[in-house]
């Protein structure tokens, strides 16, 4: 065995023990090396071939990813958990992408006739082989056990129009702050969120899970109330806040970008 994918395999070894936080140190810096920031984290770009060089690092936290328990996972905190659930995610989108080039301009390119690439079942997670939507629909959004909207700015599905890939892996201890930064960031975008003709133009993110958005979260049971957490990033004047608050500012959802979020 080559001694640099036996020290990758020995950092692995043992990170799924019950009651702690998974080490997500190899996708972490797997994400250091290989995403680039732009505009101050308002965008990033993935170096596919990159994290395609360093394949033996992504597949190994794959592979220690696939050694948890679900009793071991249900040992940890909601907040690790959920780390877990959106690292996961996010790292075998990349894998799956990074395997499949050159040749493809959007993930969409991976899917079939009859099957997306969300759909198939690539990633092992408890004993058995899980889609890319299992993951995000079944265990994070409809499990019950999160309710937590801000994870549509953190579960990134490889396209530009998606919130960026952050350049760091999630963690527990700091998920909420993570989130948080994630969510102001890509609302302070003006490419993606912005005033026109008396509408607000947001992201289709809101509108293909408007329901998250609706689920009291820290009070919040509107698109609407979700943005006035945030019309500071929104750059909304005072009379457009009191418009969206009033419901009097139409909401309109800006066209979405399937293209890779490659490196250019």
């Amino acid at each position: 065995m080559p001694v640099r994918l036996l020290l990758i395999l020995c950092l692995c070894a043992g990170s799924a023990k019950a009651g702690e936080e998974f080490d997500h140190t190899l996708w972490n810096q797997l994400l250091q090396a290989h995403v680039k920031v732009l505009a101050g984290g308002q965008a990033t770009q993935v170096d596919y071939r990159g994290m395609q060089e360093d394949k033996a690092e992504l597949r190994a936290y794959l592979a220690a990813a696939a050694t948890v328990s679900e009793s071991d996972f249900e040992s940890w905190s909601k907040d690790a958990q959920l780390a877990f659930l959106i690292n996961l995610y996010n790292a075998a989108t990349v894998d799956l992408v990074a395997h499949n080039l050159p040749g493809i301009d959007s993930i969409r390119d991976l899917g079939t006739l009859f099957r997306s690439p969300w759909k198939q079942p690539i990633v092992s997670l408890f004993g058995g082989q899980v889609s890319l939507d299992e993951i995000e629909h079944d265990l994070i959004r409809d499990s019950g056990n999160f309710r937590e909207p801000r994870i549509h700015f953190a579960v990134n599905c490889a396209a530009i129009g998606c919130p960026p890939l952050r350049a760091e892996a999630y963690i527990g201890a700091r998920l909420s702050a993570q989130l948080e930064d994630n969510t102001r960031l890509f609302l302070s975008d003006r490419s993606r969120n912005y005033t026109r003709d008396g509408r607000l133009y947001v992201s289709r993110i809101f509108d293909w899970y408007a329901i998250d958005f609706k689920q009291s979260w820290q009070g919040v049971d509107s698109i609407a109330d979700f943005l006035l957490r945030y019309v500071d990033v929104l750059g909304l004047n005072p009379r457009e806040q009191q418009a969206l608050k009033d419901g009097d500012l139409p909401l309109r959802y800006d066209r979405y970008d399937w293209g890779l979020n490659s490196v250019r």
